[in-house]
């Protein structure tokens, strides 16, 4: 069937503005079909991300939903990609728009898996960590750095939200990212606590992978989180999804056997990480280091 031969990813992305316009245009799904000569069904799986659609009929829904040009245009070009195995999302505007999809996606789900081995996880990072990091961008501007950064910073209040509940977040943290200093070490003592008091979250764990393991198959792999997705009203919930994010797009993959290989790779990780409470003792004592070299 269409809707199989592809990535999901980019499906669930455009059905899911799909629907916020013809929300925000006051139309109801059976007016919508109505006015676009579109079975009520078909709308249904458009919206839903569980059926491919054409540019032309992208572009007859933006067209009736009065989107805005720039957006329809985006949105005509991203129903090109609906058949792709793979999805690789360039991020062209180093601003919001290319979190975009990532962040529906994780509003959706109800468990976040991340591997960390450069940064603390933009989910964790609190301002000062964030703004170090994002003052390393120098292609772009005064004011871009500065959206850049509240863009991370909005990214984090899926874990602060209570309908519906927030995702599960498991990290997987490497320990030279707790030794990688991104400014002075005032600034990595207050994110180290952070990580600290986060962990403590019912609905956070975090675990941390030690230097004496040597090199395994996560560190190989490198940065990648895996999204799982509740079942919602439907009996076969929406497929688990890998991102990666990189410094020029992100990669989005779903298929099983990609899916399969990071699920197996992840098993590793918690075979190998310190427990909860050892991790705590090893962030607490690296805290005490930085702390002694920020006098």
């Amino acid at each position: 069937m269409a809707e199989d031969t592809g990535s999901s990813v980019p499906r669930r992305h455009l059905g899911r503005v799909l629907r916020q316009l013809r929300t925000e245009a006051g139309m109801t799904v059976d007016g919508a079909a109505e006015a676009l000569q579109f079975s009520r069904q078909r709308l249904w799986r458009i919206e839903a991300g569980r059926s491919a659609v054409s540019r032309s009929d992208v572009r007859a829904m933006c067209q009736r939903y009065a989107a805005r040009p720039e957006l329809a245009a985006a949105l005509v070009t991203l129903a090109g990609q609906t058949r792709a195995k793979g999805w690789w999302h360039a991020y062209g505007d180093p601003l919001p728009r290319w979190c975009e999809p990532y962040v529906s996606l994780a509003a959706d789900a109800r468990r976040l898996r991340e591997h960390a081995d450069g940064m603390i996880p933009v989910l964790l990072q609190t301002r000062e960590y964030a703004t170090a990091v994002c003052r390393r961008r120098p292609d772009l501007t005064e004011a871009d750095r500065e959206k850049l950064i509240e863009v991370r910073l909005r990214r984090q209040e899926v874990l602060r939200r209570r309908l519906p509940a927030a995702p599960q977040l498991e990290v997987m943290l490497a320990e030279a990212v707790l030794l990688r200093t991104v400014s002075d070490p005032a600034v990595m003592v207050e994110q180290l606590r952070h990580l600290v008091e986060a962990s403590r979250l019912p609905q956070v764990s975090l675990r941390v992978v030690p230097l004496a393991v040597g090199v395994h198959r996560a560190a190989i792999a490198g940065p990648f989180m895996l999204l799982d997705f509740p079942p919602g009203n439907r009996a076969e919930p929406d497929p688990p999804v890998v991102y990666r994010e990189l410094l020029t797009g992100a990669l989005y993959l779903d298929r099983e056997p990609e899916v399969a290989a990071y699920e197996e790779i992840w098993n590793g990780l918690d075979a190998v990480a310190l427990d909860h409470d050892q991790s705590r003792h090893l962030i607490g004592k690296i805290t005490a280091e930085a702390h002694q070299a920020e006098r």
